[in-house]
């Protein structure tokens, strides 16, 4: 058996991108097509991502405007933004959905802030989930004799290293973050 630290790496990987994915949907007061990534709506029976009933349009800094294609899904997809918890009152005219983002207070961002760090926190547990998997294959590695304990070490001490780079990649993601959404 090897030891499989790209394996590792990868999962670890799959973290930071899965916090990138979240942070795109918290507001910073700016107009961003990304904002309703999280939206689902009820559509022919069953949940999709908005961007499959309409195309969503930023053409100005603080509106969005989805253009939904099917005139019977207007109502749906009102609903669906309008309780996908944005703080986002979405405007109807006709075929077409117009979503001004309001200016965010102190308090609102304060908030957007917090849920931005338990974010970063979910990932670095998820983070020092694969560093202990990686461990406890390494022991039984060792256990089995498939590897020398110098070896196991040597590989915990990596497996550490990575650890350590990816919990501070997340700091320094949830750090940025933080700053886009206190800019006013």
């Amino acid at each position: 058996m090897s030891f499989d630290i790209k394996g590792l790496d990868r999962r670890m990987l799959g973290a930071l991108e899965n916090l990138k994915n979240e942070f795109k949907g918290l507001r910073t007061g700016r107009a961003s097509v990304n904002l309703l990534d999280p939206v689902m709506v009820d559509a022919y029976g069953s949940k999709m991502p908005l961007n499959q009933v309409g195309n969503v349009s930023t053409p100005e800094s603080r509106l969005i405007v989805v253009s939904i294609w099917d005139k019977t899904m207007v109502a749906a997809t009102e609903k669906s933004i309008r309780n996908a918890g944005l703080g986002l009152n979405p405007v109807v005219d006709g075929q077409t959905i117009r979503i001004p983002i309001p200016a965010l207070n102190e308090e609102r961002r304060a908030e957007l802030c917090k849920i931005a760090g338990k974010y970063g926190e979910a990932a670095k547990i998820s983070i020092r989930n694969v560093r202990r998997d990686g461990m406890d294959a390494l022991k039984k590695a060792e256990k089995d004799g498939d590897i020398s304990q110098d070896e196991q070490k040597l590989q915990g001490e990596k497996t550490q290293k990575l650890t350590d780079k990816m919990v501070a990649d997340v700091d320094s993601l949830v750090a940025e973050k933080e700053v886009e959404i206190m800019q006013v």
